[in-house]
C-alpha cells in the first residue's frame, strides 16, 4: 500500500490550479470541485451520497462514500476534508491538500476489510463566512448524523498537510506552546480537544507504528487559537470525538487564505509520506479492539 507522491499533485493541481478559487461565491467552481471528487470515487468502486442543501441561497453538498466493516459494522471512523477555499484564494494547501489526501487513502483502502465501517466525506462550506454557523457542510452533516444515532467513534478532520520547512524558525505557536514543540515546521500535527484525548493518542501510536514521519500531538481546550479551525469542530459540537491533522496552517505557512496558495508551494514527498502514515493509521484503528 502505496502512496504516490504525483496522485496528491495530480489531485491538488485538478483543484487548485485548474477549477481554482471554490465556493458560494464561485458556484460553478464549487461544483467543478464536488464533480470531481464524485468521479474519482466511482471510479475506485464506491457508491456516492451527496447531502445536498442551499448556503445562502446557493445549493450545496456534501459527499459521503463508506466502506462497511465486519464485526463492528455499527461502529464508524469517519475521515473527512472540506473541498472549499476562502475568497480569493485557489487553496492549494487549505484545503486541496486535504481532499487529496482523503482521495488516496479512499482508493487504498477500497479492498481492505476491516471490522468497523470507514466512512469519508468531502464537506463543503468550512471556509468562512460560514465556519460556525449552521450552514458549514461539516455542521449540517454531524447534526445530521447524532440525529440518525449514527455510531462515530472517531472523526479525522484532514485540514492542510502539504507544507513542511526544515528551517530554524519555521513554525510558530499559540502562547506557550513554543516551549514544548519545535521551532521547525518539519513534522504533522494531530490536535483534539480534551475529551478526545484518548483517541488522540491512539491515532498517533497507530501513525507511529507505521511511519518514521516526524508527528506532534496536542490535546487542548477548543478555545486555545487553532486548535478547533476546520471540520472536527463541527462533530466536538455535536458530542462526538474528534481530531485535526495538519501542517499547524498559519502558524507555519505563509501563504495560508491568500491567492499564493497554489500547488507549487506544497512539497509533495513529505506530504506523501504523512499520507501513507494516516492511512495505514485509519486501517490499525478500523481494527482495533478500543477506539
Amino acid at each position: 500500500m502505496e502512496i504516490a507522491a504525483s496522485q496528491l499533485r495530480m489531485h491538488v493541481r485538478k483543484l487548485a490550479a485548474e477549477i481554482g478559487e471554490r465556493n458560494v461565491f464561485c458556484p460553478s467552481a464549487l461544483n467543478r470541485a464536488a464533480d470531481y471528487i464524485e468521479k474519482k470515487w466511482a471510479e475506485q468502486g464506491y457508491t456516492v451520497s451527496a447531502q445536498c442543501y442551499r448556503a445562502d441561497g446557493t445549493p450545496c453538498r456534501n459527499l459521503e462514500i463508506t466502506r462497511s466493516g465486519q464485526s463492528r459494522s455499527r461502529h464508524i471512523i469517519l475521515v473527512g476534508a472540506h473541498y472549499d477555499s476562502v475568497q480569493g484564494s485557489p487553496g492549494a494547501d487549505d484545503n486541496a491538500s486535504g481532499v487529496a489526501a482523503l482521495l488516496e487513502i479512499s482508493r487504498c483502502l477500497a479492498s481492505v476489510p476491516s471490522e468497523r465501517t470507514v466512512r469519508f466525506v468531502a464537506f463543503v462550506n468550512e471556509e468562512p463566512p460560514f465556519f460556525f454557523r449552521y450552514q458549514m457542510g461539516s455542521m449540517v452533516y454531524a447534526r445530521a448524523a447524532r440525529k440518525r444515532g449514527d455510531d462515530i467513534r472517531l472523526m479525522m478532520s484532514l485540514e492542510m498537510m502539504g507544507c513542511y520547512d526544515r528551517r530554524p524558525g519555521s513554525q510558530r505557536y499559540p502562547p506557550l506552546f513554543r516551549f514544548f514543540y519545535p521551532d521547525r515546521g518539519d513534522f504533522i500535527a494531530f490536535v483534539s480537544d480534551l475529551r478526545s484525548r484518548g483517541q488522540l493518542l491512539r491515532t498517533v501510536a497507530a501513525f507511529r507504528s507505521h511511519s518514521d514521519f516526524p508527528v506532534e500531538h496536542a490535546a487542548a481546550p477548543a478555545i486555545v487559537p487553532g486548535i478547533g479551525l476546520s471540520d472536527h469542530l463541527s462533530f466536538w459540537r455535536n458530542g462526538y470525538r474528534a481530531l485535526m491533522i495538519t501542517d499547524t496552517a498559519f502558524y507555519r505557512y505563509p501563504y495560508y487564505h491568500t491567492p499564493l496558495d497554489t500547488p507549487d508551494r506544497l512539497d509533495y514527498e513529505a506530504f506523501a509520506r504523512v499520507t501513507e502514515g494516516v492511512c495505514k493509521a485509519v486501517i490499525t484503528l478500523a481494527d482495533s479492539p478500543a477506539v
